[in-house]
């Protein structure tokens, strides 16, 4: 049965059962076929999982494993803010909550969540061994990290003669069908990835969102099962508050924002992007789902379906690819496009990436880094981030008043909106008054925004002519002569320059 979004709860969306907590005290492990793994990496939810569904099935013991993985969550002593070599404490954090939530539900449903440390595979290859698995489920991840991972443990389940169910559920699409309608070549322009994606094969039916409870826990044997750790236990000790992000992770909260979203059945309709408002930061123009899309908290597909439902009950609405269900779209374009790109995470060795020669200026990305630009629409931002396309100009559109600056900033909370986005240009009795002066109490302009625009849209342009030119295969020698090329102009123009960007910014 398929529910309305509109009018469910966490709770009634899963049907969650009040069984007792599991035990894993000794039990003889079965030699049938009856005992299964469900190994989650994303995909952290109940709701709408083929994968966790097909392993409870026919299964007298399912084994729900989670894998600690050092390579994503150790501290990196060396990262310039809190977290890991691969992600910042807030998406470590988020996880970690995600995870808390979904050992809650599986509890509620006679399980619990196996938490184990250390390299995924070697992980899984021992547990396999141990608990005589003879069905491993997971969710098919296209990341090139998991994409090893998963041929290793394909290899030796093969081998073993174990049942391997990997479903495409973290995405609308198979990216490898897309793919393959366009020739073995991923799309590169939205509007040839719809044409070639249509309309979803499963969207005309109900998704299962409902699971009443799951098969108990069999012998843990002699692995060492663990609680979901804090960050504390992670070794993530000076996390102080102003750190860290106020959106809590997990599949119970995904869902509360999903319903609370659709309830509003004209917002939803109307959504269009990216007419939203992006300074707005007490209440998000947005759903904020994307973090609960990233890790699986919320079933994209699901949500598909939510925004379908609204929509078949309105009069009118947006339509790709600005509207909600556009937004959606998107996000399998890009999973799509970086599926079938070698070296999509890196400029070099990319086709599809310009090669641009950008200046490296330690100073200048300390002072962007520590919101200390001079500009107070960035530096606003560097505190609570958004796209943004000028200092100035887009942040004056939204926000003419400055209230986004005004809360992170309270250094320029005094100063009057004219002034608010460009207080270097204002009179030193206005700054004396608004208890702000500029270069003493908030720092001056680290550049004359109109020259260095000038000089990246050249840069732009030229990198694009030999992109072109080199059919994007561009090498180390030919990026060298390129940044010669501009340097030697720059130079010829840099000292009157210079001279202007001084009196610009005194």
């Amino acid at each position: 049965m398929r529910f309305s979004c509109t009018l469910s709860s966490p709770h009634n969306l899963l049907r969650f059962s009040t069984l007792s907590l599991p035990h894993t005290s000794p039990s003889p492990l079965m030699a049938s076929g009856s005992n299964s793994l469900i190994w989650f990496r994303k995909g952290i939810r109940i709701h709408d999982n083929p994968a966790l569904e097909h392993a409870s099935k026919g299964s007298d013991y399912l084994y729900p494993v989670f894998v600690i993985d050092p390579h994503y969550m150790e501290p990196d002593p060396n990262a310039s803010s809190p977290g890991s070599t691969l992600a910042g404490v807030n998406r470590i954090r988020f996880l970690l909550e995600s995870l808390a939530d979904l050992d809650s539900s599986l509890q509620r449903l006679g399980s619990r969540l196996l938490v184990l440390n250390g390299e995924p595979s070697e992980v899984l290859l021992r547990c396999l061994k141990e608990w005589n698995i003879k069905k491993l489920c997971f969710e098919y991840d296209t990341e090139p990290y998991y994409q090893g991972l998963d041929i290793k443990v394909k290899n030796y389940a093969s081998a073993a003669g174990i049942e391997v169910f990997s479903p495409v559920s973290h995405t609308l699409f198979n990216p490898a069908d897309i793919i393959q309608k366009n020739d073995g070549r991923p799309p590169l322009s939205y509007q040839s990835f719809l044409k070639l994606a249509g309309q979803p094969s499963w969207a005309s039916s109900p998704l299962s969102t409902l699971i009443s409870s799951l098969p108990p826990i069999g012998n843990v044997g002699n692995c060492e099962i663990s609680n979901v750790p804090t960050l504390p236990e992670l070794g993530y000790e000076d996390i102080g508050q102003d750190e860290l992000t106020p959106f809590r992770g997990g599949e119970s909260e995904a869902l509360k924002r999903l319903r609370d979203a659709m309830s509003n059945k004209e917002w939803v309709a109307k959504f269009e992007k990216p007419k939203g408002d992006p300074s707005a930061f007490l209440k998000p123009a947005t759903t904020v789902l994307s973090p609960y899309l990233k890790f699986g908290c919320l079933s994209s597909r699901y949500f598909y379906q939510c925004i379908q439902d609204v929509q078949k009950n309105v009069k009118s609405h947006t339509l790709p690819p600005v509207s909600l269900l556009g937004q959606l779209l998107w996000r399998d374009f890009f999973y799509t496009v970086a599926f079938g790109t070698p070296n999509f995470d890196q400029m070099k060795d990319n086709r599809i990436c310009k090669q641009i020669p950008w200046n490296v200026d330690d100073e200048l990305l300390e002072a962007w880094s520590d919101a200390r630009t001079g500009f107070p629409w960035i530096d606003a931002i560097m505190v609570q981030y958004n796209r943004i396309y000028s200092p100035i100009s887009f942040g004056k559109k939204y926000d003419p008043n400055g209230n986004c600056i005004r809360h992170f900033l309270p250094i320029l909370k005094d100063m009057p909106k004219e002034y608010i986005y460009e207080p270097w240009t204002a009179p030193l009795s206005i700054q004396t008054k608004a208890k702000c002066i500029i270069g003493k109490d908030y720092p001056k302009p680290v550049i004359s925004h109109d020259i260095a625009s000038k000089e990246c849209k050249r840069k732009l342009a030229e990198a694009y002519e030999l992109n072109k030119k080199l059919n994007g295969v561009v090498g180390e020698e030919d990026l060298k002569i390129l940044k010669r090329k501009l340097e030697k102009a720059r130079s010829s123009e840099s000292k009157p320059k210079r001279l202007i960007q001084q009196q610009l910014i005194q």
